[in-house]
């Protein structure tokens, strides 16, 4: 054995921590799922925010919300199945579900949702696909004849329908996009064995960080494309993002410092552990990166944005900056949450290690491929459906 490794072993076992607790089972796949399904629920509502409660502002980006959930949402599973022994088995929890079983409600909720997310961009996008159909030549013709559902009809009356179930589609997608994502607070939440998980905040914090880091990555890569394509970014849709932003991420860190301070005012049995745990080997992830480096400072930065009337040349940089502290924010909160709920010792009077190896089947080289995967995925449907209103006449010239 290396002498290191030997060493960093017994350091792990010491302070009285359980032998089959030295391996954390649950690493970085598992912080990386509910990183994806957050992206995708909080996309999701900033579609909604106009199809649904109609904030003329946020027109710019409505269609492009829903693709970019969708690229998203394509990959959710992949770091559960990376993660299972045995990811062929994985639909045997739908085909055989426990009724008592969270795991086995996710699978309905995530197919469900799936199926409206896909048929709400079907109907948005009718009329430019009709359009590209009558264009298009070779294979493409009978791919747009399936992404149209057969029909070639966008007189007044059948796009008027369109827009009642794209209402409708928006409107029940609001409460499954929060279910998909509070339900993996729900199954933290509900682990009572760990004091870190077993609190009822925790489906909110979830929902709320996915409300964060959804509207954080629209912002950010809204301004890449827009800026790397040199073209016309409203700044009026920035803004009114960024006001959403501060709200929401205000809630959020609230939500995530009452949790804690709760546990700390009460002082029950397990606080001592968590004490440890959070000056122990949480103290920079959490304290440091977490709540000063990624919290504080994004919210003094999104307040003075969302406050002061400054130039679009600094909303632009500042906004970006900011949307991309917050997606690491929300990364870091999964990573102490997920992993740091595990180096807490079941004897409740030390804690083991982990460190994320790059060559592993969970670790570091294959979450960055993971997440490399929506972004290509996105780059695909790019052209298939046209992002920008201002790219799409025919999308244009129905909604204005």
């Amino acid at each position: 054995m290396n002498p290191e490794h030997g060493m960093a072993v017994a350091t792990a076992l010491t302070n009285y921590v359980f032998p089959n607790e030295l391996h954390v089972h649950w690493s970085l796949m598992i912080v990386l799922y509910p990183y994806i399904t957050g992206i995708v629920a909080g996309a999701f509502i900033v579609s909604s925010l106009y199809h649904v409660f109609h904030i003329e502002a946020l027109k710019p980006v409505s269609r492009y919300a829903l693709v970019f959930a969708l690229a998203f949402l394509a990959f959710a599973t992949a770091p559960l199945l990376i993660h299972l022994g045995h990811p062929e088995r994985a639909m045997s929890m739908m085909f055989t579900p426990s009724p008592t079983s969270a795991m086995a409600g996710f699978g309905y909720i995530y197919s469900a949702y799936a199926i409206v997310l896909i048929l709400e961009i079907l109907f948005i996008y009718r009329p430019t696909l009709v359009a590209l159909k009558q264009e298009a030549t070779g294979f493409q013709k009978p791919l747009y004849n399936i992404l149209t559902i057969g029909s070639d009809n966008v007189s007044e009356k059948s796009l008027a329908l369109d827009h009642k179930i794209i209402a409708f589609l928006a409107a029940i997608g609001i409460p499954m996009a929060c279910t998909l994502h509070g339900y993996v607070g729900f199954i933290f939440g509900g682990v009572k064995a760990n004091p870190m998980w077993a609190t009822p905040l925790m489906p909110v914090i979830f929902l709320l960080s996915a409300s964060v880091s959804g509207i954080a990555g629209i912002i950010l890569s809204y301004i890449l494309i827009k800026t790397f394509t040199r073209k016309f970014i409203d700044m009026d849709c920035i803004r009114t993002l960024i006001k959403f932003l501060w709200g929401c991420f205000i809630l959020d860190f609230v939500f995530e410092m009452l949790e804690l301070f709760s546990h700390a005012y009460m002082a029950t049995h397990h606080w001592e552990a968590l004490r440890d745990l959070y000056f122990g080997p949480l103290y920079n992830s959490f304290w440091v990166a977490q709540v000063f480096i990624f919290s504080v400072i994004p919210l003094v930065l999104l307040g003075i944005l969302s406050l002061v009337k400054l130039p679009d040349s600094w909303v632009k940089f500042w906004g970006s900056l900011v949307s991309f502290m917050i997606l690491i924010q929300v990364i870091l909160m999964r990573w102490n949450v997920v992993i740091g709920g595990q180096l807490m010792s079941k004897s409740e009077r030390g804690h083991t290690t982990f460190h994320p190896m790059w060559f592993e089947k969970e670790g570091i080289l294959v979450s960055i491929i993971i997440m490399l995967l929506p972004i290509v995925f996105l780059f695909i449907l790019s052209k298939v459906f046209p992002f920008w209103l201002d790219d799409d006449t025919v999308a244009e010239k129905q909604l204005t």
